[in-house]
């Protein structure tokens, strides 16, 4: 038995292990550990591996089924709805950057045709590197991801282009425009047989194998679909990796993907980084050292090439100076399939050793550092605002309708662009609450606004943002932001302007949650908590638990896990809240409980019965504090009641 290809796994797995755990601990991106990897394994250091070709396949497997879970999550209408950054800002992306790498080129003394095959492996950037980045941070769908997105599904749909063009640059002669027709047609083929498959095709195939409750089954199915696609893009000459991700949008639409990506997952975040490890090994660090000053100056000379160029596409596709940093930074590397194109120039002796070489070590040198980057992309792009920016710029070709907000009071603001806030929106809207909403994406805000919604675009971060929507006299402020640090920044800002404002924020986790309390947020919902109270909640109901106890127990297990709601003030001033943790006040409308109506707070008890406390009542508007015994309820009154969470829910059985 042959076992060479077991102990390169065993091997890339001890080291990967290893290298990520200590990079996890100080908080490097993994994709950087894995390059690492394979820079120790590879001939250059250790020298260690024995089946490199057993590895490169596997390397490409994970290339296969990344860009199919990327395809199951970006649907077929959603890239429709981009068609125009795939074809127009891809084409400019690719001509103008390689125009000017060719340009440039000319100064490492290369031959037009050496030149402006460099220019195009320079234009293509790495598309599984990239998304897979912007996968980790939900990013696929947003403004500028969308951008990055489209760019990238050109570049790899024009790889089989510049492959057929490569021979015509060597100096051969081939039918280059035939095959070029040939490849079209066969283009025109696949997107119909894509969306055939996911308009009628997939969704009942996927629903007749989920009714055999066949897990195995289901598994086997998706990856049968993933590289049957992939295989038959390749068979008509494209990339497995295209036709992987043709395969996730023909299985996008159906129902069933979400549980198609949640078995997928797995391989594709092992075969990845196999992919990864492959690259680093073909680094040749001799050469490296030999050359560093030219290497680095090389992969310096990419980046603000790709930066500029990348950076202008987005600007003319209508993004603000934010964006445009943004994507030129996220597309500033050079990508996986340039290897695939600089084989071909190679044998076709346009590119030299010493070139194929610094190739190499620009392509991954460049990869190396984009996770860092892109993460600095959008800090870098604040600090350069501050700079005197023509309008222009910062605002894009296509600015959106500058709002005059009148002024409000006690009306609700609404920070967020996901579907939770433009939920909230909706529900305010229905029930004529005025509100405000930030949202930083120039495209969903325009799209609200032409729908007569009030929402300023910008970053809430900023004060004049947040001045614009009138924060400062705003009763509720709900931030609606998966990005921790960005959302407690916020919480500062508001809690500046205004000290009285009731803020509730999502939280993704509960350990997030005493973060939010210390920076001035006065209820913090953590999504994954709440779900399982949810399902608690159903499964309550289903065993005819009284709906007083369920109220109770659920109340109980919030203040377990993440507390009540403690009203806060700046000056730390002690309220009764803070003196009894387990309080609350809340609102009741009299009218939805027998006791209330026609009744006198005397008459019904309410210390007595319940051990509450009614603290005010809101009648016609007017708040009324401490009403007397005497005091009468009527149906439209809003009872304000204090008293223990529990006793608020046994109220609830007399209703």
């Amino acid at each position: 038995m042959e076992l060479s290809i077991l102990i390169d796994i065993v091997i890339i797995f001890a080291f990967s292990t290893a290298v990520n755990y200590l990079f996890t601990r100080i908080k490097i991106p993994t994709i950087i550990g894995y390059l690492l990897t394979g820079i120790v394994i590879g001939p250059s250091l250790l020298g260690i591996m024995r089946s490199p070709h057993d590895i490169e396949f596997m390397a490409e497997l994970g290339v296969i089924i990344l860009m199919f879970t990327i395809g199951l999550e970006f649907s077929l209408n959603h890239l429709i709805k981009i068609r125009k950054i795939v074809f127009f800002g891809g084409f400019a992306q690719l001509l103008f950057t390689a125009g000017i790498t060719a340009f440039v080129s000319r100064m490492y003394d290369m031959s037009w045709e050496a030149a402006w095959f460099v220019g195009f492996l320079t234009a293509l950037s790495s598309t599984a590197l990239v998304l897979k980045i912007l996968q980790e941070r939900g990013e696929l769908t947003s403004n500028y991801g969308r951008t990055v997105v489209g760019i990238l599904v050109f570049q790899d749909i024009i790889l089989i282009p510049l492959i057929l063009l490569t021979p015509m640059l060597g100096g051969q002669t081939s039918h280059i425009g035939s095959d070029l027709l040939i490849l079209g047609l066969k283009t025109i083929g696949i997107i119909a047989l894509v969306y055939v498959g996911n308009r009628w095709i997939m969704p009942r195939v996927l629903h007749m194998i989920a009714l055999t409750k066949n897990k195995e089954l289901f598994l086997m199915s998706i990856l049968l679909i993933c590289l049957a696609v992939a295989l038959l893009t390749a068979e008509l000459g494209m990339s497995l990796a295209f036709g992987a991700f043709l395969g996730g949008l023909m299985i996008s639409r159906s129902e069933y993907s979400q549980d198609a990506f949640g078995h997928v997952l797995p391989f594709k975040d092992t075969f990845t980084s196999f992919f990864f490890v492959s690259i680093g090994m073909m680094l040749d660090l001799n050469f490296v050292f030999d050359n560093l000053i030219l290497v680095l100056a090389t992969v310096l000379l990419v980046i603000v090439i790709k930066t500029l160029v990348a950076g202008s596409t987005a600007f003319m596709l209508g993004h603000t100076f934010r964006g445009t940093v943004v994507v030129g930074l996220a597309m500033a590397q050079i990508g996986e399939f340039s290897f695939i194109l600089a084989k071909v120039g190679q044998n076709y002796q346009i590119l030299t050793d010493f070139y194929y070489q610094l190739f190499l070590a620009v392509t991954i040198v460049s990869m190396s550092i984009t996770p860092f980057v892109i993460l600095i992309s959008k800090p870098a792009a604040n600090l350069m605002l501050k700079l005197p920016i023509p309008p222009l710029l910062v605002n894009g070709l296509f600015p959106l309708q500058d709002i005059d907000v009148p002024e409000m009071q006690n009306h609700i603001v609404l920070i967020g662009k996901d579907s939770r806030s433009l939920n909230l929106s909706r529900m305010a809207n229905r029930m004529k609450l005025p509100y405000v909403s930030i949202v930083f994406d120039p495209a969903s805000a325009r799209a609200r606004q032409m729908k007569g919604e009030t929402v300023i675009y910008g970053d809430a971060l900023n004060e004049p943002i947040l001045r614009k929507a009138h924060t400062e006299t705003a009763e509720v402020v709900v931030i609606s932001i998966g990005e921790t640090i960005t959302a407690l920044g916020i919480i500062s800002k508001v809690r500046e302007l205004n000290r009285h404002a009731h803020i509730i924020v999502r939280s993704k986790y509960v350990s997030n949650i005493q973060d939010f309390y210390q920076m001035g947020a006065n209820q913090v919902i953590p999504e994954e908590f709440e779900t399982a109270i949810e399902l608690f909640e159903r499964v309550l109901k289903k065993l005819l638990i009284p709906k007083g106890e369920i109220e109770a127990a659920i109340s109980r297990i919030r203040d377990d896990n993440y507390g009540i709601f403690l009203e806060k003030e700046e000056n730390d001033s002690v309220t009764l809240t803070d003196m009894i943790p387990d309080v609350e006040i809340v609102a009741l409308k009299a009218g939805n409980y027998e006791i209330f109506p026609g009744n006198s707070l005397k008459e019904i008890h309410l210390r007595k019965l319940y051990g509450l406390t009614v603290v005010a009542v809101k009648r016609d508007g007017e708040i009324l504090e401490n009403p007397g015994a005497g005091f009468i309820f009527n149906p439209d009154d809003i009872v304000y009641v204090l008293g223990k969470p529990e006793k608020i829910a046994q109220l609830s059985q007399v209703e």
